[in-house]
């Protein structure tokens, strides 16, 4: 009988610790109140492509070591060494363009790139420049920014530029430079 009061109290004694933890406040997670979830991004990824396309047209490829994409406002934006590789209606490479930085506006597609932005177009063309919008709908750069164009038959620069994504057909505001005339 003894052996049996002490599997009761024994008994008794467990069912009691266990109410008694069952009873104690769960510790709840901090939230850090200073911290916006509107200013870290929704997605990260490093050492990624992203490509650009629209109907089964590739419009761009673009490589960056350091991708971040924002839902507000909706924008990714690259570091640690962009690269774009623009192609034509075609599917043939029409230039290349590096720069330190950049971001893509989500709703259009269109791109921004700052930082040493130097574009190679097929034919040998350079363009360099610290800032330069590509139009993903029309296919086009542009910059207010100055800029420096190296081809085969000139070296121009200036004050605002626009010209096809080929860099072709190009215009330079406030130009100063040489051409080679025969």
């Amino acid at each position: 009988m003894s052996s049996l009061r002490a599997v009761i109290s024994r008994s008794a004694m467990v069912v009691g610790v266990l109410l008694l933890s069952a009873c104690e406040e769960k510790i709840k997670p901090t939230v850090l109140s200073q911290v916006d979830s509107r200013t870290i991004p929704q997605q990260e990824s490093w050492n990624s492509t992203v490509t650009l396309s629209d109907s089964g047209w590739v419009k761009a490829v673009i490589h960056a070591g350091y991708i971040r994409v924002y839902e507000t406002p909706r924008q990714t934006f690259l570091s640690d060494g962009v690269v774009v590789h623009f192609f034509n209606e075609e599917g043939k490479r029409s230039s290349v363009l590096t720069s330190k930085e950049g971001k893509v506006d989500d709703v259009n597609n269109d791109l921004e790139a700052y930082g040493n932005v130097v574009v190679v177009s097929e034919d040998s063309t350079i363009l360099r420049t610290e800032k330069l919008f590509w139009s993903n709908s029309r296919q086009r750069v542009h910059t207010p920014e100055f800029v420096k164009i190296s081809s085969p038959e000139e070296r121009i620069q200036g004050r605002g530029f626009e010209a096809e994504q080929n860099l072709s057909n190009y215009r330079i505001f406030r130009v100063t430079g040489e051409a080679k005339t025969e």
